[in-house]
């Protein structure tokens, strides 16, 4: 059976996707489920679609992807009769930023099965479509205050496309979601490919969240040097930091959480200020064999030092010798009770 008519079905025609240089485009994946906290990833991706020009160009088969026994389809019923029904999806479209540059977006429902057939049929899509690199935006629920910007951990493949972004910096072993297992097989095929985390405060992990969606956004830019807007985004962002403090205001027991978390927040942020200043004051570090010609010096001041101060040992000893030698002599003429072989 043919993977590709049962996975997806592509558009006719095909959009143009190939950039005025001829230079392949970037290929985002941000797919709801598992790391979405906040919505942050859906309201991205629908943000994109949305204020930007867009064209479908594939559609994959949610009926091979998804388990709708484990998420359930809503339906709508009249009173009578069921009159419509959401089922999920999961597309790629075309879409050009504020520049004319065109970019892929992969986005929709998570798939719950064939991850791995899912996966490789991605690979398919990029290398016909000849992207040029793979960035994924997951959104994850962090003990951060709502009063704070979000902020972005980055991974990838690509230590370079991402800069100066904060990384984990650690070890690691924790579930997989369809959208770690494209960034890992498609860095594995030999594409660049970059993950960014934004942190959502964890108490408002379950409702919309645009100001992480926002920050996803900024960060794509950074990172793909795509023209993306965010201005809706962070004026919806601004409406929902009115409504979540006038839900704190008053509440004794939930501004004393939010107030330490700030101060963790604020926290860290200046020890990580403090480090990068110091940091950026050192001097250039000297090289191993710079380290090595100035240990020698040392080696051999503290050889010539040693030696300077340590007196001549040869002619004390032999003086020494001959005086005990006299005395000795002396004592046994004048001592008739000295033991014999006592003069050496």
């Amino acid at each position: 059976m043919d993977e590709k008519s049962t996975l997806y079905e592509l558009e006719f025609p095909v959009p143009q996707v190939t950039g005025d240089e001829g230079n392949g485009p970037v290929l985002v994946h941000a797919m709801e489920g598992f790391a979405d906290a906040g919505h942050a990833v859906a309201l991205a991706a629908e943000h994109l679609r949305d204020s930007l020009e867009s064209e479908l160009v594939a559609t994959f088969s949610t009926d091979e992807l998804i388990d709708y026994r484990s998420r359930r389809p809503t339906m709508e019923f009249s009173g009578q009769e069921f009159t419509d029904v959401e089922m999920p999806t999961l597309t790629i479209h075309a879409i050009r930023d504020n520049a004319g540059r065109p970019f892929l977006l992969l986005a929709g429902a998570e798939p719950d099965l064939r991850w791995e057939r899912f996966v490789e049929a991605v690979r398919r899509l990029s290398d016909h479509f000849q992207v040029s690199s793979v960035v994924g935006l997951n959104a994850i629920p962090m003990a951060i205050p709502h009063t704070r910007p979000s902020s972005i951990t980055a991974h990838g493949s690509d230590q370079e496309m991402l800069g100066d972004l904060p990384r984990w910096g650690s070890e690691l072993k924790i579930p997989a979601s369809a959208s770690m297992l494209v960034e890992l097989r498609m860095a594995q095929s030999g594409y660049d490919t970059a993950g960014l985390s934004v942190h959502v405060p964890h108490y408002l992990s379950q409702a919309q969240y645009p100001g992480a969606s926002a920050t996803l956004i900024q960060s794509l830019a950074q990172v793909t040097g795509l023209d993306l807007p965010v201005a809706a985004l962070e004026n919806a962002a601004a409406k929902v930091r009115t409504q979540v403090d006038a839900e704190v205001s008053g509440n004794s027991e939930v501004e004393s959480v939010v107030s330490a978390l700030e101060n963790q927040y604020d926290a860290f942020n200046t020890a990580q200020t403090e480090k990068a200043s110091l940091l950026a004051a050192e001097e250039a570090l000297p090289s191993p064999d710079e380290l090595g010609a100035e240990l020698e010096r040392f080696l051999a001041d503290q050889v010539d030092t040693s030696t300077a101060d340590q007196p001549d040992m040869s002619t004390t000893d032999q003086s020494d010798t001959s005086a005990e030698r006299a005395d000795q002599t002396s004592d046994d003429d004048s001592d008739d009770d000295a033991q014999p072989g006592s003069a050496g």
